[in-house]
């Protein structure tokens, strides 16, 4: 596991750097809050990262117990409560869980919002546990301590629960992009350049990568499954930023087989299917 992080590290780092700005808050310009706002950034979301429905399996979970660690601005979230989920919730950041709150009113659903720290989740919920499904997406690579994330998890499970993750890849594309982009200028900080540059705003405190070994060790005392890499972002940024989608030129000659090959070869997100080992099963 390679950890990279810029010169804040704490959690209140983590957690100012998302009230700052919400995850996907700026994928609509139509007024905040609103059902066309949601509905647009759901759309945009998808959009540029259309393995997540498939990821997530939203319709799987009807009736059943989901945990979510880390919910963004509810765009999965919505999804798992549209399809029945019975939902819990635990976010960081306060901005990000208020805007998931307004999501559910506009929407008339439910789910449970716990405003707190995922390192400490089964302090948090250990009175709904356990859950059928522990979901999370791009997030716990930005916590101080991840493991203890999982650990915690490990105390929320039953025989057949399921936990789909997804943290950043270690030998991927974009931490090739932003070695050749940004690394010959900043050769005395190389390893912080991928906590910088691993979202849309520049500056997050502290990003995990790992490659596949990495990934089991993170998750141990759960059973791998399945586990593969995902997702290239293939668009120009500054049309981008202008809702607009130009792919760049390489991406534009590459074949689509050839695209989704290289996604499964240097995607930036490692995804993670997994259930709790035999001997880590409570009672077991």
């Amino acid at each position: 596991m390679l950890m990279v992080t810029t010169s804040a590290t704490g959690i209140r780092a983590v957690q100012d750097y998302w009230n700052g700005r919400p995850c996907n808050i700026r994928h609509s310009q139509k007024p905040v809050g609103t059902r066309e706002y949601f509905d647009e950034v759901e759309w945009r979301k998808y959009f540029v990262e259309p393995h997540i429905p498939d990821f997530a399996q939203f319709e799987r979970w009807r009736g059943k117990r989901v945990l979510e660690i880390g919910c963004g601005i509810g765009t999965d979230s919505i999804n798992f409560a549209r399809h029945g989920a019975d939902l819990t919730i635990v976010e960081l950041s306060e901005a990000s869980l208020e805007l998931t709150k307004e999501r559910f009113r506009v929407f008339d659903l439910n789910a449970r919002f716990i405003q707190g720290n995922a390192e400490e989740v089964d302090k948090l919920v250990g009175d709904v546990a356990p859950f059928d499904l522990i979901y999370s997406f791009g997030v716990i690579h930005h916590t101080p301590r991840p493991r203890s994330v999982i650990e915690g998890l490990m105390r929320l499970v039953h025989p057949q629960t399921e936990l789909r993750l997804m943290v950043y890849n270690r030998w991927s594309w974009k931490v090739l992009w932003m070695y050749l982009m940004y690394g010959p200028q900043n050769m005395r900080n190389l390893p912080g350049l991928i906590a910088r540059y691993s979202e849309a705003q520049t500056g997050c405190p502290i990003t995990y990568v790992y490659s596949d070994s990495e990934a089991r060790e993170l998750v141990a005392g759960f059973e791998v499954v399945q586990m593969w890499d995902d997702h290239i972002f293939p668009y120009q940024i500054e049309p981008y930023t202008r809702y607009e989608y130009k792919k760049t030129w390489y991406f534009r000659a590459l074949p689509k087989r050839v695209f989704h090959w290289l996604e499964r070869s240097a995607g930036w997100h490692k995804m993670i299917v997994a259930r709790p080992a035999l001997r880590a099963r409570p009672g077991v």
